[in-house]
């Protein structure tokens, strides 16, 4: 019987499992966002959120602690240096899983799991959106009397030179 047994295996046994989680958890740090099917995006949810919250101490026996989840030195420096400054007044939910669809061999839910406070992308074309629009209803009107005021006297300027 599987009392009390409510998080989902995966279809892999236990070595694996936390092989792939160790994994996934790995690329998440080190690239902010990766993408996979959903189950193992909430699997990796489960498992990377209690060690972001470890990682807001940065004590030598919760960077041990951690180590022992991950197992690379490169992904722990990461977690502890830029993704512990950032979250550091966040009281939890660090991860962000956005659905994608179904992958088309084989029609699995696909996902994109990302750290939250790490989504430069949305906030760049935000900004440039409302810059650009902006820019465009005032640049124009002050850029177009210069500019043909300025073309007619340098175009007849050129043609005799050509």
């Amino acid at each position: 019987m599987r009392h009390n047994k409510k998080f989902n295996h995966l279809g892999r046994k236990h070595s694996h499992r936390a092989a792939m989680l160790s994994n996934m958890a790995t690329s998440l740090i080190m690239h902010k966002r990766i993408t996979t099917t959903l189950p193992k995006a909430k699997a990796l949810r489960v498992y990377v959120e209690p060690l972001i919250t470890k990682s807001k101490e940065d004590t030598t026996a919760s960077r041990r602690v951690v180590f022992s989840y991950l197992q690379n030195k490169y992904a722990i420096t990461e977690l502890f240096g830029t993704v512990a400054s950032k979250v550091a007044n966040r009281p939890g939910g660090y991860t962000r899983i956005v659905k994608l669809g179904k992958r088309a061999n084989d029609d699995a839910d696909m996902a994109f799991i990302e750290l939250v406070d790490f989504d430069e992308n949305m906030a760049k074309t935000e900004a440039k959106k409302t810059r650009t629009r902006r820019s465009r209803k005032a640049a124009p009107k002050a850029e177009a009397p210069v500019a043909e005021t300025e073309a007619p006297a340098e175009a007849p300027a050129e043609t005799p030179a050509e």
